[in-house]
């Protein structure tokens, strides 16, 4: 038995039963009311604890039974004056339990059962068999003390074993998730058999389903490594999409809560499909928290597109905001798309008025860059141009000729304007691509 101190205090209360003249003679009144006893002790378990009636495990009340006789039988054996063994049926009857998960206080509530039940069956055979100058009441103390610690004894071990088993199965559910959650984020080959079964069991190579992926971290991205901080923000977001519909395999991986999600896209060939997987979690994951920055990808058709879905969240995590935390990558704007990812690879190819510009650009505190913004946003319209800013039209005229100066370019046609707002904006991605991706600012071309 694990816990010593029970086992001590158990021998105990056997030896003071031997005392008062109850052991060993007790066996076989015990015996003779077993099949009794057995019986009596079922139907109050039954009727008291309910979990075992409405359980839909074919194998419950057969196992039940068969442990309450083991109990009927581990009692008969100790009062006949055998030391308390290892008590392996509790253990037997703990992994049981704890592999078909079954609620550990329904298996308390049923030794509350077997402790009342029982220490009115040995009292009853105690009283019968005792010699008749036994004390009673020291009879009945001793019948008291010994249930206690019998019933003390089976509850903890019962217990110990019980939580034990649950920390093996869930650290052996988390590494089979983290298994399926690595390989289906950074690929596999289709011609793994492994793989494939393994994907199979888990239900991601059904028919007729979507998947789509969604990173989350803290708006500061320090936070995300310290690992109970990394795990809360795991567990918000699953919270959010938990009561979906849909199966859900969350990780933490680069410092990055990594979600990985699955959903019917239809029911049948014959059916319509179901809206998109991305707009459906969007609401919820909404509900996360304000310190939360959060990407989406678009919807992939199969399991091999993962790897690209994980690409697009992480995306869309860059230009999540604290103004918009939920980022789809669906929704991202094309323009703004196009700069960020061209930002880099062109800034060496940027034209050389581009300097000039931006610096006459700084000296009239943004003025030019603001004209030319409002000019597009206008459709190329001057008067409205004019109006928008509150300004003279020969004011917005007098700007585009200084530009004009400047670049050698005509900001009054569309070629020219377009020109100039595309490397204007990558050069202000590029200076602050570094920052958006560590503390999650984002960039927006209608505001630089």
């Amino acid at each position: 038995m694990d816990n010593p101190a029970h086992f001590g205090s158990l021998n105990s209360a056997i030896q003071t039963l031997r005392e008062v003249g109850v052991v060993p003679i007790i066996a076989k009144p015990l015996r003779d009311d077993a099949e009794v006893a057995l019986m009596s002790l079922q139907e109050s378990v039954l009727s008291e604890v309910p979990a075992f009636t409405t359980s839909g495990n074919p194998n419950i009340l057969v196992e039940l039974q068969q442990h309450l006789e083991s109990q009927i039988n581990e009692i008969c054996r100790l009062l006949a004056g055998r030391p308390a063994g290892d008590l392996a049926f509790i253990r037997e009857h703990a992994k049981l339990r704890a592999e078909q998960k079954f609620p550990l206080d329904a298996v308390l509530a049923s030794y509350r059962c077997v402790h009342k039940n029982l220490s009115q069956w040995i009292r009853d055979a105690a009283l019968r068999s005792a010699d008749e100058s036994a004390q009673l009441r020291r009879v009945v103390a001793a019948v008291a003390d010994f249930s206690i610690e019998y019933i003390g004894a089976i509850s903890t071990l019962i217990t110990s074993e019980y939580v034990s088993q649950t920390r093996l199965f869930a650290e052996a559910e988390g590494d089979r998730r983290s298994k399926l959650l690595n390989m289906l984020l950074s690929g596999y080959d289709e011609a793994d058999s492994r793989a494939g079964q393994l994907l199979r069991r888990a239900g991601y190579l059904e028919q007729r389903q979507s998947f789509c992926v969604v990173v989350a971290r803290s708006v500061d991205a320090r936070e995300m490594e310290n690992a109970a901080r990394a795990q809360r923000m795991a567990d918000a977001v699953n919270a959010a999409v938990g009561n979906l519909p849909i199966q859900v395999l969350i990780g933490v991986f680069d410092n990055l809560v990594t979600v990985v999600l699955s959903g019917t896209r239809r029911l049948s060939g014959w059916t319509a499909p179901q809206s998109l997987l991305a707009d459906r979690i969007y609401p919820h994951l909404r509900t996360v928290g304000p310190a939360a920055l959060i990407g989406i990808s678009s919807d992939a058709p199969s399991t091999s597109h993962i790897p690209n879905a994980l690409a697009e969240a992480k995306v869309a995590l860059d230009f999540a905001s604290v103004g918009e935390r939920v980022m789809p990558y669906a929704r991202i704007p094309f323009r703004d798309m196009l700069v960020s990812v061209a930002a880099d690879q062109i800034r060496s190819a940027l034209p050389s008025w581009v300097d000039a510009f931006l610096q006459a650009d700084g000296r009239s505190h943004g003025s030019l860059t603001t004209t030319l913004r409002a000019y597009a946003d206008s459709n190329m319209n001057v008067l409205k141009t004019a109006e928008r800013l509150s300004l003279h039209p020969n004011t917005i005229y007098a700007r585009m000729h200084r530009i004009h100066d400047i670049t050698e370019r005509n900001p009054l046609r569309y070629d020219a304007l377009t020109e100039l707002l595309l490397a204007t904006d990558c050069v202000a991605v590029s200076k602050k691509k570094a920052p958006l991706v560590r503390s999650g600012a984002s960039y927006s071309p209608k505001t630089a």
